[in-house]
Order: C-alpha cells, then sequence, then structure tokens
C-alpha cells in the first residue's frame, strides 16, 4: 500500500498508528508479512526534494520472531537528529532460504539487469544499482557465504533476482 503525507496532524498519526498495531497482531496470528510505503516533498533553502520511505514487516509462526526492515531516502543524520533526504535510496529486500538455495529479491523501479553492480565478501552481499537519478544501495547478511560465481541474477521491470546456489 502507499500514501502521501497529506499533514493530518497527530489526530491522522494515532489512528494510523492504531490501525498498525491491529494489523500486526493479525499478521502475527497467520505468519504473513506486510509493508507500507509513502512519499514526501521536501523544500530546504530553495531546493526541492523528493523523500520515499517504508517498511517491511515479516511475522513469523510459532517461535519465530518478527522482523522489521525499513527502506527508502530518508533517514535521520546522527549529528543534528533531523530527517534527511539522501540521494541513493535503500530498496526493500526479501531474502527467502530454500533447501538447495538462498534468493535475493529486491524491489528497484527503473533499474534493468545493465544497472545492477554486486560485491559479495564471505556472507556480506551489496547491491548497487543506478539510473538515471534512481540510484540504489543495500548491503545484505546471507545466511552463509557464496561466491560470485554462485550467483544467478536476473532483473525484470524493476524487480532484482540473486539466486545463490549452495
Amino acid at each position: 500500500m502507499s500514501g502521501k503525507h497529506s499533514g493530518e496532524g497527530l489526530g491522522g498519526l494515532l489512528k494510523g498508528l492504531g490501525e498498525l498495531v491491529e494489523k500486526l497482531g493479525e499478521l502475527a496470528e497467520k505468519g504473513e508479512s506486510l509493508s507500507r510505503t509513502g512519499e514526501v516533498d521536501f523544500d530546504r533553502k530553495g531546493k526541492s526534494m523528493k523523500g520515499f520511505y517504508g517498511f517491511s514487516v515479516k511475522m513469523g509462526l510459532g517461535d519465530q520472531e518478527m522482523k522489521v526492515e525499513p527502506f527508502g531516502n530518508i533517514r535521520k543524520d546522527e549529528s543534528s537528529g533531523e530527517s534527511v533526504i539522501h540521494e541513493v535510496r535503500e530498496p526493500m529486500v526479501d531474502i527467502f532460504e530454500e533447501a538447495d538455495h538462498t534468493l535475493v529479491v529486491a524491489e528497484m523501479p527503473g533499474i534493468s539487469a545493465e544497472d545492477v553492480r554486486l560485491e559479495i565478501a564471505d556472507d556480506l552481499l551489496t547491491i548497487q544499482a543506478q539510473s538515471g537519478d534512481k540510484k540504489y544501495q543495500k548491503e545484505l547478511l546471507l545466511p552463509r557465504a557464496y561466491s560470485r560465481d554462485q550467483m544467478q541474477v536476473s532483473c525484470n521491470n524493476g524487480i532484482l533476482e540473486i539466486k545463490c546456489t549452495n
């Protein structure tokens, strides 16, 4: 689901949090996932910028824990504590562990296979992609170490799939 910030104020924020808590309860019962996205227009020092934000919540059944994964290009500046827009977006990524492989799926609208650069060091995978003004980067900790030779990469309509075979 997506939305655009509309300045609903504190009432809108509290209503949204209440709906989120209710939805998380439903997800915990079913072992499903939830994601929300949005965009915000900023005007800083006469420069207009667009910020994208979102999160994905994955709930497991039984003893599996909840995972919250943020994505977008809005981050908190550690020195000032203010939210800032970065040129590079962090894509939403899912990692699926199968018996004979690990599948990494990243959503990067506007990106094709030729735009993607991968770096692997043991179990740390770095995904970088750029096409025009769209720039993405994400570091992922994989369940085990892989070499570049063990990876098959495909990208279709901005959906990057990396299959790491055991």
